[in-house]
């Protein structure tokens, strides 16, 4: 690529040397995530990926694809853009994850204003640190310099990931039955959902967040960029010794829109709120902003990433897996029947 300059588009505000740079830097952090399968290192027109099928009699594959959100803002803020892209890959592999699937590889996608090579790295190594957590491969992507269309200190984040699954063990959430208990595995916090709300109550950009740091008795910026938890391995796990009827990921649309949808029609979710310690940051978010109850579990987390229904006698079961896993896990609600969807108690 020595070779490759063009003055003329420099002008313009793209400057393609800067993205041979920022590939220099990022390849150090790709390496980190070669897993079995690989089949190509980055740079070429598509990443090529050698599933292993052996023991599975009809494989399937499951693809997911999500960004960060308006989280980006307080990434901008802060100037620290190393940990956005574990949000990124999480949002995705989380997804497939349930339906059974175990991710396989990711590719990113950056546009900015302006092609920071070092910037741009520090991006791509969030992005590796996910896809390690997650069990994938980085296998491509593509950074888009687009002057005029994004501010020079500006950027967006998404990506996309596959997976694969023994058409056997896809999560069927009509396998769920009244009487299942709902297992919740703890968040890291905010994840990446609800900013747009979360920017507002909070007022970033405009005030000292500093002034939060008391009530959260941390720092408020560090607490708001606390990467999303990636749930692959523990789950992993769990779905190797439990029988799990289904797993609902809780992000955009809290547990009012996600639990739901691992439920069969005619069956709802009763979840017992002081089952589980909620975390600060949520306490305040609704004092601060005056957010009624209802809203803060129809938008945040409420300090539960992920949603298991598993039958009654195997609740204790699950619960030990998780905590073996290293994850904070609780029964915290049980399916009955019912049209609600959830119902808060």
């Amino acid at each position: 690529m020595s070779n490759s300059h063009s003055d003329s588009y420099k002008a313009a505000g793209v400057d393609v040397t800067a993205g041979y740079k920022a590939v220099e830097l990022m390849k150090g952090a790709i390496a980190r995530t070669n897993v079995p399968g690989v089949y190509s290192g980055i740079g070429g027109f598509g990443g090529l990926f050698a599933p292993n099928l052996t023991g599975m009699k009809k494989p399937i594959l499951v693809s997911g694809t999500d960004g960060v959100g308006t989280k980006l803002k307080l990434a901008f803020l802060a100037d620290k853009h190393n940990t956005v892209g574990i949000d990124c890959v999480a949002m995705c592999a989380n997804d497939i994850l349930c339906v059974g699937a175990k991710p396989l590889f990711f590719l990113d996608y950056i546009a900015c204003g302006k092609n920071v090579p070092e910037k741009i790295a520090s991006i791509v190594e969030g992005v590796a640190e996910g896809c390690v957590q997650a069990g994938c491969a980085l296998i491509g992507g593509e950074t888009a310099e687009m002057p005029g269309f994004y501010p020079e200190n500006e950027y967006d984040l998404a990506g996309f990931c596959v997976g694969l699954v023994d058409e056997e063990k896809i999560l069927n959430k009509q396998n769920v039955q009244p009487g299942d208990a709902l297992i919740g595995i703890a968040s890291s916090g905010l994840h990446s959902n609800g900013f747009s709300l979360v920017r507002k109550v909070l007022g970033v950009g405009n005030w000292d967040l500093s002034v939060f740091d008391k009530l959260l008795g941390s720092s408020a910026l560090e607490t708001l960029l606390t990467p999303t938890k990636i749930y692959v391995k523990p789950i992993l796990a769990l779905l190797e010794q439990v029988q799990v009827r289904s797993l609902s990921n809780i992000t955009g649309g809290g547990f009012f829109e996600n639990i739901p949808r691992a439920l069969p029609e005619g069956l709802q979710a009763r979840i017992q709120k002081d089952s589980y310690p909620v975390p600060q940051i949520f306490r305040v978010l609704q004092s601060v902003g005056g957010i009624e109850e209802r809203d803060m579990y129809n938008t945040f987390n409420m300090g539960i990433g992920m949603c298991a229904a598993v039958p009654a006698d195997e609740a204790a079961k699950a619960i030990t897996v998780l905590h073996e896993a290293g994850e904070l896990a609780y029964k915290i609600g049980v399916v009955e029947e019912g049209k609600e969807g959830v119902v808060l108690w």
